[in-house]
């Protein structure tokens, strides 16, 4: 088995959305600021927008997904980002952890729907065999998997931007956890930092 990524981007205050995200506005308002780095530039909602990843963004995220054949991710991310379209764009299937499983899309989508994060930890260790599981957004389900230990490398992406609300990635949290840190690439548009959790 490979290791357990998890990973998010967020503000310089620590918040993974603005305030009032939800399906229309999956990072809330003035949340879109936290992905230039995804997108390429500036980019709004209401604008559109395309995945134009460059330069150092371009090459942590490639090299951050070379290894990954599963991932995990919470029904929020998977609604706030309208299902991808209907097709899974990440490497191998995504276990989306949901207290909804019956509303299970058509297998061919690559998404699966799991009850609780073990056991979709479990099945995207299953399925990605050697290869690494990747472990997304939203904050509750990478709080979850590190309190339970699960996590092997944490990856923040530290946007510039100081957003003031929305919802923190260790709001509540109360373990003590070491990291260290294993490669850093640094952008325009944000700062990408490896940590590896030591145990």
């Amino acid at each position: 088995m490979g290791k357990v990524i998890a990973s998010i981007t967020t503000s310089v205050d620590g918040y993974v959305t603005g305030p009032g995200d939800g399906p229309e506005s999956g990072l809330g308002r003035g949340g879109e600021r936290l992905h230039y780095w995804v997108m390429g530039g500036p980019w709004t909602y209401e604008g559109g927008h395309d995945f134009a990843m460059h330069g150092p963004d371009k090459e942590f995220y490639d090299e951050l997904i070379s290894t990954v054949a599963s991932g995990v991710v919470g029904r929020g991310m998977y609604d706030a980002a309208g299902a991808w379209g209907g097709t899974n764009p990440f490497p191998g299937p995504l276990f989306v952890l949901t207290h909804r499983p019956a509303d299970q899309p058509a297998a061919e989508a690559g998404f699966r729907f799991v009850a609780n994060l073990d056991a979709a930890l479990t099945q995207a260790a299953e399925a990605a065999g050697d290869g690494d599981v990747s472990v997304g957004g939203g904050a509750g389900i990478i709080r979850q998997a590190l309190a339970a230990g699960k996590v092997d490398e944490l990856v923040i992406s530290t946007a510039p931007v100081i957003l003031g609300g929305g919802k923190r990635l260790f709001d509540g949290f109360d373990r003590d956890i070491n990291l260290e840190v294993a490669k850093v690439y640094s952008s325009p548009y944000a700062t990408h930092v490896r940590y590896t959790v030591t145990k």
